[in-house]
């Protein structure tokens, strides 16, 4: 059986094909590209706002073939269609259906493309509606064996009424997977923290993503007190980390 980085490197071609297809009409400004790191394991976490194109940002400027949690309706042709056509109607309305019928064709080849190529490239099926456990002992197998893992926080669009709209609330997860393999294997896995903003942009209206890397973070520089605090105040300070570098992209 192949290795994922040798179906990686297979679909890769096609795959630049379709990154270039999602980005069609932004242009990319990547600070600090060098705080990725390079080997070894590593978990990447990021704002997600900007549905699929936050996924296709951070695959092409990370210099590694890179795991992602991936909503499970993007699996399936059928419900992945469905996603679509939701996603163009929450954000252009009415007219938003007239899209859908307007680009039909492409929009079904890229369906069939990712449906059928999704688990080629490092992807991990989530159920939004399900819990995480099962999802964060998957990751956890994968930090084990080396690999990169990107862990964006967030539903994949803006939340005007939330506090800080670009960058939701980070969830426990990642924090806790950290903490899990310095606890039980002694694994200091460094988590890169990553704003992108300019993503949430429709698809096709010209914008400039921008994207700013922060240094890498251990769980290890946050553990005292409880097992519960140390998950807590890293998830704090991942939030945090994310945040300050989304504001520095905005003040620009």
């Amino acid at each position: 059986m192949d290795t994922f980085e040798e179906q990686y490197n297979r679909v890769q071609p096609a795959l630049k094909k379709w990154i270039s297809f999602l980005l069609l009409g932004k242009k990319l400004e990547v600070r600090n590209p060098g705080n990725f790191v390079a080997g070894g394991p590593t978990l990447i976490v990021g704002n997600h706002c900007g549905a699929a194109r936050d996924v296709a940002v951070v695959l092409s400027i990370v210099p590694r073939p890179v795991y992602f949690t991936a909503n499970s309706e993007i699996f399936s042709q059928e419900a992945f269609d469905s996603l679509i056509r939701r996603y163009l109607l929450r954000h252009l309305g009415e007219f938003g259906l007239t899209v859908n019928a307007l680009v039909k064709p492409l929009k079904m080849s890229f369906i069939r493309f990712v449906s059928t190529n999704i688990n080629k490239v490092g992807s991990i099926p989530v159920d939004l509606k399900s819990g995480k456990m099962e999802t964060r002992r998957r990751i956890q197998e994968y930090l084990e064996k080396g690999r990169a893992v990107i862990a964006l926080q967030g539903r994949g669009h803006v939340f005007p009424r939330d506090p800080h709209p670009y960058v939701s609330r980070f969830r426990p997860g990642t924090s806790a997977i950290a903490f899990s393999l310095f606890e039980e294997r002694g694994v200091s896995v460094p988590v890169t923290p990553v704003a992108i903003f300019g993503t949430q942009k429709p698809w096709l209206v010209p914008a400039t993503i921008r994207v700013s890397v922060g240094e890498p973070m251990y769980v290890g520089d946050f553990v005292r007190g409880s097992s519960n605090e140390v998950v807590e105040r890293f998830r704090r300070a991942l939030e945090a980390r994310v945040k300050a570098l989304f504001l520095d992209l905005i003040r620009d």
